[in-house]
């Protein structure tokens, strides 16, 4: 078993990983690097022109890696915004320009010539005015075969498969080893207290159709090491156990629940959003509005006197890997996913609002590209900005005491 990491050296240890990531590819130091996103659009020539858009909740972090297929309650699954860490009350106009970058991204990852990342903007323009003519119609964007692939094999998922790639199929402890490691006694006692609150219980069990008579029982927990740009922060991954209220019952069923801090956002949000103070509340709230299936299975609350949200994993909840669309498919691709950006977004707007809001996306174009001009001007500006940063955290990487790890695998 891979040697675990304690308490006291985990902040080291994350720290390097995180570089690490980040340093692996251009396109992982994307989904790093949010906040110098937009310091980078704050300074880019083309800030002024990006349309204030209507203000609505957005994902404020909307690359490719944070759209999947996402299950509701009750195990329906649709492709959606899968990661709202950054979510606020803002412009739009930003989700798009994040997306594109991501895609732009990977297009060059992937070796396709330019005039693809054209198109692929182009696409995405029109499959966001579909979503916002009829967030309803969502059908209106055909789905690419890799993401029809990804979403049927998420369908077929059950708590077997979880298991089996999160706890190594246990069902009595979470193995200790390279992606959980043990708690202190302060966290333990802090998690078990957080079940055992009434109000917390009776929100938990709610996400399982036992509010009035269920019962809760916590079987294990441990330290989190997963994600990117949310290294560093409080996760935990929780084992409980559920009972359903049938007088007799012997057994209940398994389930992981995850627990993460909720981080400040640096996304500029809407002058005047009333959005909730709490950070964790914020995450929610956003969630509902632009992903409902995953907020839904949200719950805010505060451990260790910091803001964190609990959420169920499901089986069926899988994120979209760049690596899954192949060349013909990249312009499908990018019209799709803009597609499912704006259902999230259209949806919280009323139809006068979204009808003036695709027209003024559609205005702008240059002749040559089918696409407003602001948007392909900030991606070509973004790209130069990103890829100097990308090679300035290499080098810097490169130099430093961890730099031989950035080939190993993760």
């Amino acid at each position: 078993m891979t040697s675990t990491v304690a308490v006291e050296d985990r902040a080291a240890v994350l720290a390097s990983t995180r570089a690490t990531k980040m340093a692996r590819s251009a396109f992982a130091y994307v989904r790093g690097s949010t906040r110098s996103f937009y310091e980078w659009l704050a300074a880019s020539p083309v800030a002024s022109r990006i349309p204030d858009g209507p203000p609505v909740w957005i994902c404020g972090d909307c690359h490719i890696g944070n759209l999947g297929p996402v299950a509701d309650a009750d195990g329906h699954v649709d492709v959606q915004i899968r990661d709202l860490d950054q979510t606020v009350i803002g412009n739009p106009a930003h989700d798009l320009i994040r997306l594109a970058l991501s895609l732009e991204t990977a297009a060059r990852g992937a070796d396709l010539p330019g005039v693809m990342t054209a198109r692929m903007i182009e696409a995405m323009i029109e499959g966001y005015a579909l979503a916002l003519a009829d967030p309803d119609d969502r059908k209106g964007a055909p789905e690419p075969q890799a993401v029809r692939t990804v979403r049927e094999y998420a369908m077929g998922r059950r708590w077997r498969h979880l298991a089996r790639e999160r706890i190594d199929g246990r069902d009595t402890q979470i193995t200790l080893g390279r992606k959980f490691w043990p708690l202190s006694a302060r966290e333990r006692t802090a998690i078990e207290t957080l079940f055992a609150r009434a109000t917390i219980r009776r929100a938990t069990l709610r996400l399982f159709g036992h509010e009035r008579h269920g019962r809760l029982r916590m079987i294990d927990a441990a330290y989190w090491r997963k994600g990117c740009s949310s290294l560093g922060t409080l996760r935990y991954a929780v084992l409980v156990e559920v009972y359903g209220s049938k007088a007799g019952a012997k057994g209940g069923h398994l389930a992981l629940i995850d627990i993460k801090q909720a981080v400040r956002s640096v996304v500029p949000a809407a002058t005047g959003a009333a959005m909730p103070r709490n950070r964790a509340e914020r995450v929610v709230a956003g969630a509902r509005a632009l992903s409902p299936n995953l907020g839904d299975r949200m719950i805010a609350a505060r451990l260790l006197g910091t803001p964190v949200v609990l959420r169920e994993l499901m089986p069926q909840d899988l994120k979209l890997e760049v690596d899954q669309f192949s060349r013909h498919e990249a312009v499908e691709a990018a019209r799709y996913l803009a597609f499912v950006v704006g259902v999230a977004h259209g949806q919280q707007m009323d139809t006068p609002t979204r009808a003036h809001w695709r027209a003024e996306l559609q205005h702008g174009h240059d002749g040559a590209l089918d696409a407003p001009s602001w948007l392909w001007e900030a991606v070509v500006d973004l790209a130069a900005r990103h890829e100097a940063g990308y090679l300035d955290f290499c080098r810097t990487y490169a130099l430093g005491a961890d730099g031989e790890a950035a080939s190993t695998s993760d």
